[in-house]
This record gives C-alpha cells, sequence and structure tokens, in this order.
C-alpha cells in the first residue's frame, strides 16, 4: 500500500503554525520533505510527528492557535491570483452589461 504524504496545509495544521513557515522551513532544510515535480512539497507524516518537538523548540514556532489576522494573511498569500482575477472578470462584466 503506497504510503499518502502530507501536504502544507495538513503539516500546518500538525505543528499548528502558519503554511508559509513551513514552506520557509523546508526551503531552508530545517524539515525533512520532498519536493514533487520540482515544486510541491510534500512530507511523510512519520517523519513530521518525529521531530514535531524539535521544530517547536528550536525554532520557537509553537502557537496554540493561529491568529484571525495570521489567517487572513495566509489565505490572501496563497489565493491572491484567484481574488485578482475575480475581480477583474467582476469588473468586464460590469462594464458588458452596464448599458
Amino acid at each position: 500500500m503506497k504510503e499518502k504524504l502530507l501536504t502544507t496545509r495538513e503539516v500546518s495544521q500538525i505543528l499548528g503554525i502558519t503554511e508559509k513557515e513551513i514552506i520557509d522551513l523546508a526551503n531552508a532544510n530545517k524539515i525533512p520533505h520532498f519536493k514533487v515535480a520540482n515544486e510541491f512539497l510534500r512530507f511523510k507524516k512519520e517523519d513530521i510527528l518525529r521531530i514535531k518537538k524539535d521544530i517547536q523548540k528550536k525554532f520557537n514556532v509553537h502557537r496554540d492557535k493561529i491568529s484571525w489576522g495570521e489567517k487572513i494573511r495566509e489565505f490572501l498569500y496563497f489565493n491572491d491570483f484567484y481574488i485578482i482575477s475575480a475581480l477583474i472578470i467582476l469588473i468586464l462584466l460590469y462594464i458588458i452589461l452596464k448599458d
């Protein structure tokens, strides 16, 4: 049976930190990871669980909860393309249909 690798979102939920912090730690080779198609980060669950306490201590990334401000910033960081595209489409539809 093939092992399911974790996404950055799943790892961020396990470690209690933001996805951007996960990406930064992976790019700095602070956590074991794999790159799929040289772009997408994936992680083994047992590796993440094994280093969870070390990561939280060593890099001081332990948080009980992520604040609403951080959640909104992270949402905008990962979805900016879709938000801008939707705004452009709405503006174009308004221009076309205003008459």
